[in-house]
């Protein structure tokens, strides 16, 4: 589309209840390249994301809004495809996010697995990267560095401001608009490697059907939704979990037994040490329910892999994998 300004798009998408319509997606794939190319003002940004917000984004305008911000770092993808992207963009999560340890048991056991996310708040909370830290597992800094990563031990962190800097800057954006926006479910998109599969935890499970929709517009082979702890994708041991697949064209829905069903637990009593998380690897920490929802968020990365044909079959394969874990030093590597 040539020199279609963005306060077109903001009369299309705002104009009034009778006269407004969404974004096609090729008219939001322009208007991300905008976005994201500084061509549109603050006030712009702003009134932008409020208002697909208001209305709720269809899932048209989210894929071509990633497919603009994809295009900001597509000259810079090394060669390396991993299988499985994993996104990590609930920066508020007041639980463990112990599906870390759930991606470097995948990775310690076949599976490459690309991680990426946003710092997240720290006071209070549980972020992803102290995680990594207190397990001696570096961050990359650029999508080289992390295909260095993954050929080397199956695992990588990156931080989205080290390769779509456009996305991260915009996810601080509630701070002043006092919601979240339509960034936050993009960011969840990006698969800056174009792995196969897609794992992706929501807050809300009206977000499911939405990124299942996104992840069959944009033609990605595989993808799974989960309703998970904190809005991340990690599976809740102790009570069913819904989950919704999409493979190639076909979107489908499973629910997940509850692994260790219980009653009164409440996850948001956790004792918040990232520390805990090597003591749990290394067994001189005890918790039953950290170490369940490790298998149960291994189990659904591994039937979604093809790796076990059942629920059932995933639980306990994961299960075999936690009890027969090896050493985190492969993952330490500079």
């Amino acid at each position: 589309m040539d020199n279609i300004s963005f306060s077109n798009y903001l009369r299309t998408i705002g104009k009034g209840i009778n006269m407004a319509r969404p974004l096609d997606r090729t008219e939001a794939r322009d208007a991300a390249r905008q976005l994201f190319s500084n061509r549109a003002t603050p006030m712009q940004v702003g009134a932008f994301l409020l208002l697909l917000r208001f209305r709720g984004e269809t899932a048209a305008e989210i894929a071509g809004l990633i497919e603009g911000a994809q295009e900001t770092f597509k000259d810079n993808i090394p060669k390396c495809r991993p299988d499985i992207d994993w996104s990590s963009y609930a920066d508020r999560h007041k639980q463990q996010p112990w599906f870390v340890l759930a991606a470097l048991l995948l990775a310690m056991n076949g599976l490459k697995v690309l991680m990426h996310g946003v710092e997240g708040a720290l006071e209070g909370y549980a972020p992803t990267r102290p995680f990594l830290k207190a397990l001696g597992i570096p961050i990359s800094n650029t999508l080289q560095q992390a295909a260095k990563s993954i050929n080397q031990t199956g695992f990588a962190y990156i931080g989205t401001e080290s390769f779509c800097p456009v996305v991260e800057s915009l996810c601080d954006i509630r701070q002043s608009l006092g919601v979240r926006t339509v960034i936050n479910t993009l960011a969840r998109g990006l698969n800056p490697l174009g792995a196969p599969h897609q794992l992706i935890g929501v807050a809300h499970p009206p977000y499911m059907p939405v990124h299942a929709d996104v992840a069959k517009i944009l033609g990605q082979p595989y993808c799974t939704i989960i309703k998970g702890g904190g809005g991340e994708a990690q599976r809740n041991p102790l009570k069913p979990c819904r989950v919704t697949t999409v493979n190639g064209s076909i979107i489908g829905e499973e629910v997940w037994p509850a692994l260790n069903p219980e009653k009164g637990i409440n996850w948001r009593n956790e004792i918040l040490n990232p520390e805990l998380a090597k003591s749990l690897w290394l067994g001189d920490y005890l918790d039953q329910r950290a170490e369940s929802a490790i298998i149960a968020t291994t189990a659904i990365a591994l039937k979604q892999t093809q790796k076990a044909c059942s629920t059932s079959d995933a639980d306990q394969m994961a299960a075999s994998m936690w009890n027969s874990r090896s050493s985190l030093e492969n993952f330490s590597v500079p």
